[in-house]
C-alpha cells in the first residue's frame, strides 16, 4: 500500500519540478489574477480569469475561480476546495471542484513578497502564471518561462490571458 501511495504522489508533479518548500498557505491566499495559462476545457475562451482563495472553517481553502467567456459573452465561476497534499510546508495542494476527484496544484515558484507564482498541475498539460496584480513584470516572467521550458513544457502554447476589459 505504501508504495502505491509513493507512486500516486510521484506521478502529482511533472518529473523534475519541485514544489516551493518553506510555504505559508496563509500568505498565498487572497486574489490572484491569471497571467498565462496551458489551454483546458474549462478555461477555453476566458478572459479576466482570476482565482480567490479563502480559509474554510475546516482548514481547507475555498477555491473561487472566475472568468470572462468572451465568445458566449458571460461570467463564468467555479467554486472548490483545496487542501495540502502532503508536508504542511511544502506547496503541494490538491483541487477539487467535482466531489471526490482531486487535481494536482504545486506551487513550484513563488516571490518571497507572494506577487507572483509558477504553478504546475500533475503533468506537463497543466501550468499557470499568476499574479496579484493584472500584469506581471519582464523580468519574472522570463524566469518563470526559462523555469517552465527547462522542465518540458512546451511554453509557445500558453495562453496569454486578457484582464481588466470587463468587469463583473
Amino acid at each position: 500500500m505504501a508504495s502505491i501511495i509513493s507512486i500516486l504522489s510521484i506521478a502529482s508533479i511533472p518529473k523534475g519540478a519541485v514544489a516551493i518548500k518553506p510555504f505559508d498557505k496563509g500568505k498565498y491566499l487572497g486574489k490572484w489574477y491569471e497571467i498565462a495559462r496551458m489551454d483546458f476545457r474549462f478555461e477555453r475562451n476566458m478572459n479576466n480569469v482570476t482565482a480567490t482563495y479563502s480559509l474554510n472553517e475546516n482548514g481547507t481553502i475555498k477555491v473561487d475561480n472566475q472568468g470572462y467567456d468572451y465568445v458566449k459573452k458571460e461570467w463564468k465561476q467555479a467554486i472548490g476546495k483545496a487542501k495540502l497534499a502532503g508536508d504542511p510546508d511544502e506547496a503541494k495542494l490538491k483541487v477539487s471542484f467535482f466531489g471526490p476527484f482531486y487535481s494536482a496544484y504545486n506551487v513550484i515558484a513563488l516571490d518571497k513578497e507572494y506577487k507572483y507564482a509558477l504553478v504546475a498541475g500533475k503533468n506537463l498539460k497543466y501550468l499557470w502564471i499568476l499574479s496579484r496584480e493584472t500584469t506581471i513584470p519582464e523580468d519574472i516572467k522570463q524566469s518563470y518561462l526559462k523555469t517552465a521550458k527547462d522542465l518540458g513544457y512546451n511554453v509557445s502554447v500558453l495562453i496569454w490571458t486578457e484582464q481588466g476589459q470587463k468587469t463583473k
